[in-house]
């Protein structure tokens, strides 16, 4: 078990604007974690935030400023989760922030350069190429990508038709066993055997995914995207397996709506937006306080699906990604106040092993047939059918071993099988007629021998030819009898 808050990090989106000197400040001399402090200009402290104050501090694991590449991203704040995820433990890395704040960017990647690749392309990568370095596991990968719009869940990668637009998808639906497991039913799963395979499940999802312009942003993600890798991993003749499964959330912006000037869909969009990041930080807030004893996981699609990655079993890692051009600067200090009472959330990662259940099948079959001859053994009934042949050398081979044992504790165990017993009385029995066999074989055979060896006596000598000479005439006498009868 890893005991451990969720990890915090995070990233200045560079500004396309020259950026006003002085409004922020990153602070990296401290030990255990970079601290961020923002400045507000005079005259934006005109009520936004709070005009009694001008600078906020908010304390980070690291903070990557606007000249931060993709690399180093993926290598400190990705790269960690994919290798516990490898271990067999669950993993979840979500960016949170406004519109237009780079969290895409950050998640997925840009499409114009290679080096642009995000958190999601680059792990699959780390992923695939450690499988292949492997050869002491087999290992299955399976991926899902999930869409949650307007409290609704579609999956990105229905295998069955095109989707000409969104509704057309297969809609997700949540369920949940007795042991409060969360099951998400038509959530398709595609096994993936090598990274190109799970590239093209990528790409064909972000196709799918609910993008629309607004104000803010000309391409904003108007959804929250889960897209997940389950990895299963078993050792060659070993009956246990281990799973883990690896979220890596894109989040939908998180500003207020009057914010985003927009009206009619978009608004509807926002609302629903606005709604399920208000119950993800419920979710927050209820996790942060020691003496809550109910957390609303159920009041949103997004907190039920992320239920084990919020305050359960899984070792999970924030993203806050800032805009801190003048005009953004409150909702960039509104999402680190979020990431702030987002790192004193706890979780216990947990490996997830478990029993082969093939194996499984295998020594429960063999149980209910030892439970069988136990029965049968009780009851006084008696099994028909004969032992085969490798029963009976199997048997033959347990007493071999147990009479060559010296110990005097050791134990024959054939069983509550009555046939088996009977059978090893049989053999003892006729391995006990044999030694006798052979020991009285023995013994004439030593007589004889001493027989022959020993030097008769002059008495018995003497003896002897008398008795020889008496049966002579005996036999003379009845020679003579014969001759005269004929």
């Amino acid at each position: 078990m890893v005991k451990q808050t969720i990890q915090i990090f995070a990233r200045v989106k560079p500004s396309v604007r020259k950026q006003q000197q002085g409004i922020y400040s990153i602070d990296e001399d401290e030990k255990l974690a970079s601290s961020l402090e923002i400045v507000l200009p005079r005259d934006l402290a005109d009520g936004f935030v709070n005009n009694k104050r001008e600078s906020y501090k908010f304390k980070f694991q690291r903070i990557f400023d606007q000249e931060a590449k993709q690399e180093i991203i993926f290598e400190i704040i990705a790269k960690p989760v994919a290798e516990s995820t490898l271990a067999g433990y669950n993993g979840t890395i979500f960016a949170y922030g406004q519109t237009g704040s780079g969290k895409t960017f950050t998640i997925t990647g840009g499409a114009e350069r290679y080096s642009d690749r995000g958190i999601i392309p680059r792990t699959l990568s780390y992923i695939f190429e450690q499988l292949q370095k492997d050869s002491s596991k087999i290992y299955t990968t399976h991926i899902s990508y999930l869409e949650i719009y307007n409290e609704c869940g579609y999956d990105l990668l229905d295998p069955r038709h095109e989707a000409s637009k969104l509704e057309d998808l297969p809609k997700v639906t949540i369920l949940e066993d007795p042991d409060q497991n969360i099951h998400l039913k038509n959530l398709s799963l595609h096994q993936a055997t090598t990274e190109e395979e799970a590239l093209n499940l990528l790409f064909l999802g972000d196709t799918n995914r609910m993008i629309a312009e607004t104000p803010m942003n000309q391409a904003s993600t108007r959804s929250h995207c889960i897209f997940t890798v389950h990895l299963s991993s078993k050792e060659p003749g070993s009956a246990t397996v281990r799973h883990a499964k690896l979220h890596l959330v894109d989040l939908a912006g998180s500003e207020r709506v009057s914010k985003t000037g927009v009206g009619g869909l978009l608004l509807t969009e926002a609302k629903y937006i606005n709604l399920s990041l208000h119950y993800l930080e419920q979710v927050i807030i209820a996790l942060s306080e020691k003496h809550r004893t109910h957390i609303p996981y159920r009041n949103s699609m997004m907190t039920s699906v992320l239920r084990d990655s919020l305050g359960g079993n899984c070792m999970t890692t924030m993203i806050a990604t800032l805009s801190l051009e003048k005009r953004n600067i409150d909702e960039s200090i509104s999402t680190c106040r979020f990431a702030q009472r987002v790192a004193l959330i706890k979780n216990e990662a947990i490996l997830n092993e478990e029993i082969d259940p093939r194996l499984m099948i295998v020594r429960l079959q063999k149980e209910i047939a030892d439970l069988k001859a136990e029965l049968a053994m009780v009851t006084g009934e008696q099994r028909t059918e004969a032992l085969t042949e490798a029963e009976l050398l199997q048997l033959e081979k347990l007493i071999a071993s147990f009479v060559e044992d010296q110990d005097p504790e050791s134990r024959l165990e054939v069983g509550a099988d009555l046939r088996k017993i009977h059978y090893c009385f049989h053999h003892f029995k006729k391995l006990l007629n044999d030694k006798k066999t052979l020991e009285n074989t023995d013994l004439s055979e030593s007589t004889t021998q001493q027989a022959c060896q020993e030097p008769v006596k002059d008495e018995e000598y003497t003896k002897l030819r008398s008795l020889l000479k008496q049966r002579d005439n005996e036999i003379n006498i009845l020679v003579n009898m014969l001759k005269k009868k004929k």
